[in-house]
């Protein structure tokens, strides 16, 4: 299959972008999460990135969902690693973020290889693999698919066996790739110390204050790794998230942006965008990234 010249690199690394908007799980709060509706949405709305969850079936097949089981999403209480691609690709997916309160919808649990025919060329992918054990194989896939620049992985990185792996399995030349450091535990130095070493594309964030942010982006800075932060709510550091970002995004958004971080992902893409694209704020420009 013909390479993708679609770089996410080249994107990451232009210092006249704005903030990148990524879009968790597909714009699954007008389609069911996951789903080829809610990244085709993702993509007509002009957003910059989609994250999709990717697990394996018992077949090796590659399917989109984030939970253990189907249970959430379809209404089956199975795990997909237990059925084959035949038996799961006909369940039909629950509106929204699913449970029994979102109604049965006519779109079907989606598999890998629909996606990268959806999104090639048109939007950048942010591939979480549950288990990551299933990391080398996805990456294959991509390669062979001809998107492995359009896509991009991520691993815990918190000891030296963490980066072993990382070295052998995923970081370039292979594919662009998500150091996950968290500046929060007692084993920050130690993170920090191996995703500087490490030097990767990007740098996903977790921090106590906005000072910790503030001085690993002049480090970032000069090894040309940008930094990535979560405001969704269930995983989000303090104040930072989404519904506190609603409510007053120049004091979410925009600190985090002043602080370093040129990547935001966040259930509420449309809110960001706008944020993003306003032509004046009282703290400045928020369209270009801060980097």
């Amino acid at each position: 299959m013909a390479k993708s010249t679609f770089s996410y690199a080249d994107f990451i690394n232009d210092p006249d972008r704005s903030c990148a908007v990524v879009v968790h799980r597909g714009m699954w709060q007008a389609a069911p999460e996951n789903s080829l509706l809610a990244i085709e949405r993702a993509i007509v709305a002009g957003h910059d990135v989609v994250e999709i969850d990717v697990r394996q079936t018992e077949d090796g097949e590659y399917v989109l969902l984030h939970d253990d089981t189907l249970e959430r999403m379809t209404g089956l209480d199975r795990r997909p690693e237990t059925m084959s691609s035949r038996e799961l690709l006909n369940l039909r997916l629950r509106n929204r973020d699913g449970g029994e309160e979102n109604v049965l919808t006519d779109e079907k649990l989606p598999i890998l290889a629909d996606v990268l025919d959806l999104t090639r060329g048109r939007i950048f992918i942010h591939i979480d693999v549950k288990h990551r054990n299933v990391i080398p194989g996805v990456i294959d896939f991509a390669i062979k698919q001809g998107v492995d620049q359009q896509v991009d992985f991520w691993a815990e990185l918190k000891n030296e066996a963490d980066y072993a792996w990382i070295i052998e399995n995923v970081s370039p030349p292979k594919v662009l790739f998500i150091a996950k450091t968290r500046l929060n535990g007692p084993d920050a130095t130690t993170q920090q110390e191996l995703m500087l070493r490490l030097s990767p594309l990007i740098c996903e964030v977790y921090f106590d204050n906005l000072d910790q942010v503030i001085s690993l982006a002049t480090h970032c800075k000069e090894i040309g790794t940008s930094l990535w932060y979560n405001t969704l709510d269930p995983v989000a550091c303090g104040r930072f998230t989404d519904i506190e970002a609603l409510k007053d995004p120049d004091a979410i958004w925009g600190r985090l942006i002043d602080a370093g971080i040129s990547a935001i992902q966040t259930d509420f893409p449309n809110e960001l965008k706008a944020f993003l694209n306003r032509d004046e704020s009282p703290q400045g420009d928020r369209r270009q990234a801060g980097r």
